[in-house]
């Protein structure tokens, strides 16, 4: 809840089980069910299983998720199914029941030190990795921890190397016990839903902002789906994502905004936004597909016209050319009729004609009209 103010976010607290009251039922090291086995399997004189349910049934009698034959025997609850040498512990899934035969056994079954110290002799690589406490420069004379101290070793050391990266956990559902594919028994997936918590995961979910992204990157992958937004936004990013998502048919329940982030409820709207960006991609596509047939078709089109243009100045120059050269011609021809006229008349008017019975006299002279 601090975290949503911090955030600037509205919120309503959800209620959850919180399992932290059941690992320290099991794992607490000062008073957990693994610590009292641990000090049962080291307590002198007479040790069974039946002195560790009683000091169970002696230190969680008022433990509201302990369960036994003596405590229900107290509260009058009459329950045939739990037997005297087992106890129940109530986890958020529901109720699980432990027996307790052959836990001081199990829990005491420890490597004597000598075996350890005969493999590490052995000088393989291997085996010194599965028997460090044979290192003799490591030697011990303490009692070697027991299996439930090492369990609670090694969930620690998981937890420290979990804590140290950012784990995504992948919840897998056994569909059936046969292996057979599209079977599913509905028995088996019920109870490992039910115990994975998924039905906490998802009821929080719900209740919840479960998906959220920073201003800057989500303006950048749906600015596509506005027309303020496309394909510049110049103000800040917070206001470009409030005036890009109010553009669009979505719930203001769904949306809340933060001081860096945006929240969003429901997986259906960011499944809708994912839709939405992919047909406008589709149609960016086609449009910058279109925008550049078009001006490939115009480039061809002005070198068409630009070919056109020449080859018909080409053409019309050749056919004035060829049109002048006759009319050249004709004119010339027409000239030189002219002129062949005209000294012929000349010639005709200047040149005395007698008839050849006829002597021309010297003395006679024409004039010209």
């Amino acid at each position: 809840m601090v975290t949503w103010k911090r955030k600037g976010v509205a919120w309503t607290p959800v209620d959850f089980f919180d399992n932290s009251i059941i690992c320290d039922l099991i794992e607490n090291s000062k008073g957990g069910i693994l610590a009292l086995l641990d000090e049962e399997c080291l307590r002198p004189g007479k040790v069974n299983e039946a002195t560790f349910v009683t000091k169970l049934n002696q230190v969680f009698k008022e433990h509201k998720h302990y369960e036994s034959r003596v405590t229900q025997n107290a509260k009058h609850i009459l329950d045939a199914g739990l037997l005297a040498d087992c106890f129940r512990i109530r986890h958020y899934a529901g109720k699980v029941t432990y027996n307790v035969t052959g836990f001081i056994e199990k829990n005491n079954d420890l490597l004597y030190r000598d075996l350890s110290q005969a493999m590490w002799k052995a000088k393989h690589k291997l085996l010194r990795t599965l028997f460090p406490e044979g290192d003799p420069e490591k030697a011990s004379l303490k009692r070697p921890p027991t299996a439930g101290f090492q369990f609670k070793a090694s969930v620690v050391t998981l937890m420290k190397n979990l804590y140290s990266k950012k784990p995504n956990y992948i919840r897998c559902i056994k569909p059936n016990d046969t292996k057979q594919p599209a079977v599913f028994t509905d028995a088996l997936v019920r109870s490992q839903v039910r115990y994975l918590g998924l039905l906490e995961n998802v009821r929080v979910r719900r209740a919840g902002y479960a998906y959220r992204q920073v201003y800057e990157p989500c303006l950048e992958r749906y600015k596509m789906l506005c027309k303020e937004t496309w394909p510049h936004w110049n103000g800040s990013a917070r206001d470009g994502v409030q005036a890009l998502l109010g553009s669009l048919p979505i719930d203001p329940k769904e949306l809340a905004c933060g001081h860096t982030k945006i929240f969003i409820r429901s997986p259906g709207v960011l499944f809708d936004l994912e839709d939405r960006r992919q047909q406008r991609m589709g149609d960016l596509a086609a449009l910058i597909q279109a925008t550049y047939r078009a001006w490939k078709c115009r480039r061809h089109y002005q070198e068409i016209r630009k070919s056109q243009i020449l080859i018909s100045a080409w053409f019309r120059g050749h056919n004035q050319k060829k049109k002048y050269s006759k009319m050249k011609k004709s004119a010339l021809l027409i000239q030189a009729y002219i002129r062949g006229w005209k000294m012929r008349v000349t010639y005709e008017v200047y040149t005395p004609w007698a008839d050849e019975n006829l002597v021309a006299d010297e003395n006679l002279v024409v004039l010209k009209p």
